[in-house]
């Protein structure tokens, strides 16, 4: 059994392809094991791993296009279901890219190259599975409401024609979508916020 700090470094790795805590192919209404996966809603004063020079690692879209990982969030203690971190000082402006794990159950947010946010997510089940891909965001809306499903979708990021999107959910064990992708609320604020019409959403299995 890994420490606290151990387990929060390899989450911090997630986006990477790092095995975390969560189980490979996890189908959520299958009720998924219990897993201790979180952390604080800030990040500790030793905000960042760096990966300098030949450490740096590089990410591929689905397109076959690359995406250098300068920095990563460090995470001191293990996340779960319903939080998040979110920290962008110091993060200077530049090319906005979220990158979906199903697998892994992990949602990051990069901006020029370093991650800004974090967060475990809800995605789809086994009959309406939640798409892989290279999405750019359609459409925005604060305070959508599904008239398919008769649901609040607040923050809506819109990546299909068909309605699949990223939005504010009560994200807890046990719980799936309907293809979409369902991020803790304050985590949804945050990316409605920065997140702009064209930002690109690569989701990866």
């Amino acid at each position: 059994m890994k420490s606290r700090r151990s387990i929060g470094f390899w989450i911090s790795l997630a986006a990477l392809g790092v095995a975390i805590l969560v189980p490979a192919g996890l189908a959520l209404l299958r009720r998924p094991p219990a897993v201790a996966v979180a952390m604080p809603l800030f990040p500790p004063k030793s905000e960042r791993i760096r990966l300098p020079g030949d450490e740096a690692r590089r990410l591929t879209r689905a397109d076959g296009s690359v995406q250098p990982v300068k920095t990563l969030l460090r995470l001191d203690s293990p996340m779960r279901y319903g939080s998040f971190v979110w920290n962008d000082r110091g993060v200077p402006a530049g090319e906005l890219w979220l990158r979906i794990d199903l697998s892994k159950q992990i949602l990051s947010v990069f901006r020029a190259g370093e991650e800004i946010g974090t967060s475990v997510i809800l995605y789809g089940q086994d009959d309406k599975p939640t798409p892989t891909g290279d999405f750019p965001v359609l459409w925005m809306g604060r305070n959508h409401r599904s008239s398919l499903y008769d649901a609040e979708m607040p923050y809506t990021l819109r990546l299909t024609g068909d309605g699949v999107a990223i939005h504010g959910s009560d994200v807890r064990e046990g719980l799936a979508t309907h293809g979409c992708i369902g991020v803790p609320l304050d985590f949804a604020a945050r990316l409605f916020a920065v997140v702009r019409r064209g930002t690109v959403v690569t989701i990866v299995q």
